[in-house]
């Protein structure tokens, strides 16, 4: 009797998995509006970005993923995410409040460390935001020739829909911080993510090209993007003003310390500051490869990751970046030191582990 009522249980289950399958079939449902799925494979998935929530680990990635470990990245567990979006990028202010973004605009927020997540914007308002934030500028100052211009991409970005990704995120604490993506997107919250301000006006950045990365060095706020564009936080004239560079490809991230900063992209290019972006050296290797993501690791040393896989290391104020081995590699899209020193990687095979001991000198 207990076979067959087992049988009867899994019949039943199986039939309420095609009656459901058959009900999404039938009807689309928006992936701003779908919960990300649990999946036992999802630290194996492609996963984009990565942030420290204290001595938690938080990764994020494709299908809105969005996983966290407690273990220096040794066991993962799966958050509770209300959307199945690509993620791209993820910060971490403070241990509780953390912030990821992804495609179709959407912005994420979490105040328990990374366990649960709700939305706070999607793309389907980002283009209302726009025409409702300029048009009230233009009211204001009705000779001013640039306001009518933004209200028209607001209204270009509303016609088109929710297809514009946010390529990354950086708060300076649970209350400021910015959202930046394609075409010059750039979005200010002053209240935790319950308002948003564009300010697409404020950016040197003429021909609106992608804004790749934002993070900070030491004091200063910086947007990496394409073409050679990079950004740095005016406070006086609050807008990023545009910082010269010997380099014309993209740039992909920007990582730093006091005192120095480092911007890294296409083609194996990086490019050293110690003078707040006045001056740069570049910082030479053999592996003219895509940098796609770098850390300071615990000896204050860059540790930089090609889209291959391989790792490069710049030791103090080395002008040269080495080639570490290592015994596997894989394509590299966000990295992250952990409490302990190990560094934890994730990209196209999910997430990986490099022990301190191995990487705390090349």
């Amino acid at each position: 009797m207990c076979s067959y009522k087992k049988y009867q249980q899994l019949a039943l289950g199986i039939l309420i998995a095609l009656i459901q399958g058959i009900s999404q079939a039938s009807g689309y449902i928006d992936v701003l509006d779908l919960p990300a799925s649990p999946s036992q494979l999802a630290a194996s998935s492609p996963l984009s970005g990565m942030a420290r929530a204290g001595d938690r680990l938080i990764a994020v990635g494709q299908r809105g993923h969005i996983l966290y470990s407690d273990d220096s990245g040794k066991h993962w567990q799966q958050a509770a995410v209300p959307v199945s979006a690509d993620l791209i990028a993820v910060n971490f202010p403070s241990a509780l409040q953390g912030w990821a973004v992804g495609n179709d605009g959407v912005v994420l927020h979490s105040d328990d460390a990374g366990v649960t997540w709700h939305k706070q914007l999607d793309g389907r308002q980002i283009g209302e935001l726009l025409v409702k934030h300029y048009s009230a500028l233009a009211s204001a100052e009705p000779g001013n020739e640039q306001w009518p211009t933004w209200v028209a991409e607001g209204q270009r970005l509303t016609e088109q829909g929710a297809d514009k990704p946010l390529l990354d995120v950086w708060f300076a604490n649970d209350r400021q911080g910015f959202v930046v993506g394609v075409f010059n997107l750039i979005l200010r919250t002053e209240d935790g993510g319950r308002s948003w301000t564009p300010l697409q006006d404020r950016t040197d950045n003429p021909q609106g090209l992608h804004l790749n990365a934002i993070a900070s060095s030491g004091d200063a706020l910086y947007i990496a993007g394409e073409q050679g564009l990079l950004l740095k936080w005016d406070e006086t004239g609050q807008r990023f003003a545009a910082v010269p560079t010997p380099y014309q490809g993209s740039f992909f991230g920007v990582v730093g310390q006091p005192g120095e900063v480092v911007v890294y992209g296409l083609r194996g290019n990086v490019l050293r500051s110690t003078d707040g972006g006045r001056n740069w050296t570049k910082l030479e290797s053999d592996q003219p490869v895509s940098i796609t993501a770098g850390l300071i690791d615990d000896h204050g040393n860059y540790r930089l990751f090609t889209q291959g896989g391989q790792m490069l290391v710049s030791q103090g104020a080395s002008a040269r970046l080495t080639l570490a081995q290592q015994t596997g590699t894989a394509p590299v899209t966000g990295a992250i030191r952990a409490a302990d020193g190990t560094l934890v990687l994730a990209g196209s095979r999910g997430v990986r582990t490099l022990s301190a001991v191995k990487t705390s000198n090349p």
